[in-house]
């Protein structure tokens, strides 16, 4: 039963903060930690993940097949960047590149020294303050159609900088993306739609390096915790999109600079333990 309420609070944490620019490593290692737990690991989290995947694929289902049947279009008539869906298709592809390189360079760094709570929280307040700047200068009159090449691979190598955690993947695309004078709305779909690879790629990747002791030993937490994230990632996405429709991030960078002081704090006093 132990075992049970642990996973459906760690899928709940991962689903509600993967897409929500607050960071969901931050409080995958911060959360668990105040309540005694280990550290569940990144090959853990990645996996978890693709509940959140799933629950992408779901909501962006009409987004996913408009853009795939442009790109096929795009091959037909040998065309890729006129036809905006194409377009995206394309951006979505290379804009993952960097990710995946950077990720598998700096691997062990990643899933090691650098899930300290130092980093994270030093990674918290860093990117709330540049996306406050973001919100501030970013002119955001432009839609998801209007992206260009240019944009969709300086928001790819953003998305790269989702590696350090407590940055947030959808935090650094979303901050990104208002630079290039997305829309807010626009931003976050994007990083939603730019999210599918990515999210896929290292969640299958750690399920299968891991596989004999993730499936063996962890199989039903797994599971669980899989399930409950994607439930809770779906409402997520919902939640954030129609959110921005009307307001700024300012919540979030006031959350983001609250939690990074916080975990400041409680390692000062000795109530977090920087690598546990």
């Amino acid at each position: 039963m132990e075992q049970i309420f642990k996973a459906v609070i760690l899928g709940i944490i991962q689903g509600a903060t993967e897409f929500i620019p607050v960071s969901s490593t931050a409080h995958l290692r911060v959360i668990p930690a105040l309540l005694g737990w280990k550290d569940i690991g990144a090959a853990y989290s990645a996996v978890i993940q693709l509940g959140t995947l799933i629950a992408t694929l779901i909501y962006f289902r009409k987004d996913i097949s408009q853009i795939t049947k442009g790109f096929l279009n795009a091959v037909k008539k040998r065309d890729f960047l006129t036809n905006s869906d194409s377009k995206i298709f394309i951006l979505i592809v290379t804009g993952t590149i960097p990710i995946a390189v950077i990720g598998l360079l700096f691997k062990g760094f990643i899933e090691g020294d650098a899930r300290g709570l130092y980093v994270i929280s030093c990674a918290l307040i860093l990117l709330a303050i540049v996306l406050y700047i973001a919100e501030k200068v970013g002119k955001r009159d432009k839609d998801m159609e209007d992206i260009t090449l240019k944009d969709g691979i300086i928001i790819g190598f953003a998305q790269a900088l989702a590696l350090i955690p407590g940055s947030s993947r959808s935090g650094v695309t979303i901050t990104e993306g208002l630079f290039r004078s997305l829309k807010r709305e626009a931003a976050a779909r994007y990083s939603f739609l730019l999210s599918i690879p990515a999210i896929g790629l290292s969640g299958l990747y750690e399920l299968f390096k891991e596989r004999h002791e993730l499936l063996n030993e962890n199989l039903l937490s797994l599971t669980i915790a899989t399930v409950v994230s994607g439930i809770t990632g779906f409402l997520a996405i919902a939640f954030l999109i129609n959110y921005l429709k009307k307001h700024s991030n300012m919540i979030f960078v006031i959350y983001r600079i609250a939690l990074g002081i916080l975990i400041l704090i409680l390692l000062s006093k000795g109530v977090l333990t920087n690598l546990e």
